[in-house]
């Protein structure tokens, strides 16, 4: 699955707050709270994602490109596994970011509108 948004926040800010776990719960509403260590993603990097209802899922960056502005993560919640790659794009009028996520359709169309509605205003600003 691949989602895309564009919008008028310009690409250096859009990059700033993906790689900054702190800021996921302010642009990503399903996100309530994020437990890592550390302030800025890297590879490596372990933590958990608790969501708006409670549930917590563990992930671990598999790589971060900060010139392309990419970044791959793998995320579990109990027998569920997905693979995100994100990246971000300057545009004349702002930035655009994709999502290519990979994992079983079920989880991914659940996933799809939280995820459409968290980019959006990602790239808002």
């Amino acid at each position: 699955m691949t989602l895309r948004a564009a919008g008028p926040a310009l690409a250096e800010d859009v990059w700033s707050r993906y790689v900054s776990p702190a800021c996921w719960p302010a642009w990503s509403p399903q996100i309530r709270a994020v437990r890592v260590a550390g302030e800025r993603i890297a590879p490596g990097m372990r933590g958990e994602v608790v969501s708006l209802f409670g549930a917590t899922a563990s992930f671990v960056v598999e790589c971060v490109d900060e010139e392309r502005r990419q970044w791959t993560w793998r995320v579990r919640l109990g027998p569920v596994h997905m693979r995100l790659r994100h990246e971000v794009f300057p545009q004349a009028a702002g930035s655009a970011t994709t999502l290519r996520a990979e994992g079983p359709a079920v989880a991914l169309a659940a996933y799809a509108g939280p995820a459409r509605w968290a980019l959006g205003r990602l790239v808002r600003g």
